[in-house]
């Protein structure tokens, strides 16, 4: 259905924003649909068969029904372009209302566990038809189908929403399926386990919820950059001028919602190069960045030295101590200043959060090691850098 709709309105010929959240209120519109056809049926086939669990089950779908509201809405919200209170857009609200729909999928998860307890302290028989069993097993399809196609979009478009959502459809799918089971176990047996598959089917609810809500908060709270797309940032930056650009550190990586990235980066460029040529080099970069990426760049030089024997040799010495303390460790901005007393070694060194030391006592152990292995008269100043950003 997704796929035919999207052909219909030629989703595909539309410009990448538009088509973005296009997909997004299509998936919001048809959702809304399915969830409110099921929750009619499903609540049809829980008064006819006095189970707590189909009922229950049939108010999820209308919870299910909201949440895609809050998807159709918040993918409508995030579209709105950057203004004065916020230049780098709106697209953030898709988070939050992906964070809505997880808090949607915990109440239901809630009131469906007590409601279930309650039915296994005062059991009541369940009645059956082939009714109720058609609608359980048409229920089980079309959240199957809506979980296939919320993840496969949500793929395609990069989505926390439909993510979310999909990951609903899928708990929905597998609870509607624990439900049928009770039930024909109560109409063949006399085990009357409907309210025991009731928290059965809380719990895998309440299960998916938190994983949605953290999926959702991750972002929202600033996480770390997907390591594939910071090792394609720098392989970027290496190859686009090795003769003018010899390193890059210090890169940050800041999330404004799906398709609103915001890159910031230090490259090391010679200190003996011309300083307009170089400025060039960096201005191209940019916007070589921000084409192919869709990010939009800034990015800091940092001259270093790269024909001073001194300064490179004492450089790679001490990059030789802060390997041998951490393998996971690295240093950047190396300068040096002589003095007549002693000579100061200025650089960055970049310490992952889950190194076992504190960052004074590596830096400590830097400075002990610079004065066994180089001498009494050099003295380190460094700025601790962590590795990632948001």
């Amino acid at each position: 259905m997704i796929t035919m709709l999207a052909n219909l309105f030629k989703y595909e010929d539309l410009p990448t924003e538009k088509k973005r959240s296009a997909y997004g209120k299509l998936c919001g519109l048809v959702g809304i649909l399915l969830n409110l056809i099921l929750f009619v049926g499903k609540f049809i086939a829980g008064m006819l068969s006095n189970s707590i669990a189909i009922t229950a089950d049939a108010f999820n779908n209308l919870s299910d029904a909201g949440s895609s509201v809050v998807t159709l809405v918040g993918f409508k919200l995030a579209e709105q372009k950057p203004d004065a209170d916020h230049p780098f857009g709106h697209g953030r609200i898709e988070y939050l209302s992906a964070l809505a729909i997880a808090g949607v999928i915990l109440l239901m998860a809630f009131e469906l566990i007590k409601d279930s307890i309650s039915k296994i302290v005062n059991p009541v028989e369940i009645e059956f038809s082939g009714i109720i069993l058609a609608i359980l097993i048409a229920s089980i399809l079309v959240k199957c189908y809506m979980a296939l196609y919320n993840f496969r979009v949500g793929k395609k478009i990069d989505s926390a929403a439909l993510k979310a959502t999909g990951t609903d459809s899928l708990s929905d799918c597998v609870s509607t399926t624990v439900i049928l089971i009770a039930t024909l176990v109560g109409h063949y047996t006399e085990f009357q386990i409907d309210g025991f598959c009731g928290v059965a089917v809380g719990l895998l609810i309440l299960w998916a919820g938190i994983n949605a809500a953290k999926d959702v908060l991750d972002p929202l709270l600033g996480q770390a950059p997907d390591p594939e797309f910071v090792a394609q940032i720098e392989e970027m930056v290496m190859e686009f001028d090795k003769d003018s650009i010899v390193g890059v550190h210090d890169l940050i990586v800041h999330d404004y919602g799906p398709g609103r990235r915001v890159i910031s980066l230090h490259a090391e460029v010679p200190a003996e190069g011309d300083i307009l040529q170089l400025h060039d080099v960096i201005d191209n970069l940019e916007v070589k960045l921000r084409t192919e990426l869709g990010c939009l760049t800034t990015i800091h030089m940092d001259p270093v030295a790269t024909k001073d024997e001194r300064v490179l040799a004492l450089k790679e010495q001490c990059k030789t101590i802060v390997k041998n303390i951490g393998d996971s460790l690295s240093l950047h901005d190396f300068r040096v200043v002589l003095g007549e007393s002693h000579t100061n070694l200025i650089f960055d060194v970049v310490i992952p959060y889950e190194f076992a030391l504190s960052d004074a006592e590596t830096t400590q152990l830097i400075q002990e090691k610079v004065w066994e292995q180089i001498g009494n008269n050099y003295f380190t100043v460094i700025q601790v850098d962590k590795k990632g950003g948001l």
